[in-house]
């Protein structure tokens, strides 16, 4: 059933607007004439994006639909179908609730798939911009163990957690980042507004200057007649960073350093086994089998060297060998992790024993980032009052100096 944006006036005068699905658009009219809406536009959603409306354009960019939708979602399909609702029925009132108009799109699309009778993961797997790998494996494995319920509320729960774990490693690295951005615009508006002002007071004297305040002055007016190429340099090393960034070996080095950094190279790894247990637990506690399970898992990571590592896992495993062996032989996964794994394995509740080292390292991972935080903002701090105490301290002396010579 074709879903339709549409404008007009309801029974105040007022303008409206909305999205609703139709068997075709005089049915709809018809419906929002009931409602009191008298319809003054209607397009189909379809026909609206190869029209290439700018306005729906404009609604796509900034209205994406979010993991976080997503997870709510999946929560109320799972409250829906624990009390015994169809799941034809079900996605029907998620849709109607839907308030953005791209997933109620998603969802109505699905709900007709099902309804047509496919299964709802391959429903699922025409929208993979939303609806990634691992939940639309997660689905297939509910449907085919007639468990999709507990399934869909395992995900819902998955999902949270990785949406708290990307909160506190974001909100803490906020201020450190806001901190370097700020230093910079100060900096840079004392070297390209006040420095020049502050150096024709000097001229005018024709005294001698200091080496540091020579080096201010010099590097001022570089800035202040070069600043485009010191922008088209940054912008060029972004990209060629990008373009290296993009190869295979490029990204295996990047990644490689990035576990060794001073103080954020164990918090990224922190995290990274803390994504690893999750989501391998959840995925085989779901019936996903554990080849397509460390398949799932290994793109989830993140970081090339890590999914190097659980790359040669699977291939061992393949081969007859545990999980736990050749993660500890990389010698890159922590020894208290592999050691956990093997107990699992050895004991048969794998699942279980992943879920404790996920939950051991999230507390890790919230001890880790208040220290690194508690680091990070007196010394941006730091070198922010530096550079800024350097400037004044070069501008400050030689007027000193000037002051003395006319005393």
């Amino acid at each position: 059933m074709p879903v339709y944006q549409w404008k007009g006036i309801d029974r105040q005068g007022k303008p409206t607007r909305g999205s609703r699905d139709a068997e075709n658009g005089r049915a709809l009219r018809l419906q929002l004439k009931r409602d009191g809406v008298m319809v003054t536009e209607l397009v189909e959603s379809k026909m609206a994006r190869s029209q290439g409306s700018r306005e729906i354009r404009l609604d796509r960019f900034f209205k994406r639909v979010s993991q976080s939708d997503v997870g709510f979602m999946t929560r109320q399909l799972a409250t829906l179908l624990e009390a015994g609702i169809p799941l034809v029925e079900a996605l029907q009132a998620l849709m109607d609730q839907a308030e953005q108009e791209e997933f109620k799109e998603i969802l109505t699309d699905i709900r007709d798939k099902v309804n047509e009778g496919s299964p709802l993961a391959d429903a699922l797997r025409s929208h993979k911009k939303a609806f990634s790998p691992l939940y639309i494996n997660m689905v297939t494995a509910g449907e085919a163990s007639g468990n999709l319920e507990a399934v869909l509320k395992r995900l819902s729960d998955f999902m949270e957690n990785q949406a708290k774990l990307k909160g506190k490693v974001s909100g803490a690295l906020a201020y450190p980042l806001f901190m370097i951005v700020l230093m910079s615009g100060i900096v840079g508006l004392l070297m390209v507004v006040v420095v020049p002002q502050v150096t024709s007071v000097f001229e005018d004297f024709g005294q001698a200057l200091p080496w540091y305040t020579q080096l201010l002055i010099a590097t001022s007016s570089f800035l202040g007649s070069f600043w485009w190429l010191v922008l088209l340099l940054i912008g060029a090393t972004y990209y060629g960073w990008r373009r290296w960034v993009g190869t295979t070996a490029g990204r295996m080095k990047w990644d490689t350093m990035m576990l060794t950094v001073p103080m954020l190279g164990s918090l990224f790894m922190m995290v990274a086994v803390a994504r690893f247990a999750r989501t391998l637990s959840t995925l085989l506690a779901s019936g996903v089998p554990v080849l397509q399970a460390m398949d799932i898992t290994r793109n989830v990571l993140g970081n090339a060297e890590l999914m190097r590592v659980v790359e040669d896992a699977r291939n061992s495993l393949r081969e007859g060998e545990s999980i736990a062996t050749p993660l500890r032989r990389s010698g890159v996964f922590p020894p208290i992790v592999t050691h956990m794994i093997a107990i699992g394995e050895r004991s048969g509740q794998l699942e279980e024993m992943l879920e404790h080292v996920a939950a051991a390292y999230d507390l890790q991972v919230e001890t880790k980032l208040t220290a690194v935080t508690g680091l990070l903002e007196p010394l941006a701090i730091v070198i922010m009052g530096g550079l800024t105490g350097g400037i004044a301290f070069s501008i400050v002396m030689p007027l000193m100096q000037i002051n003395q010579f006319a005393g």
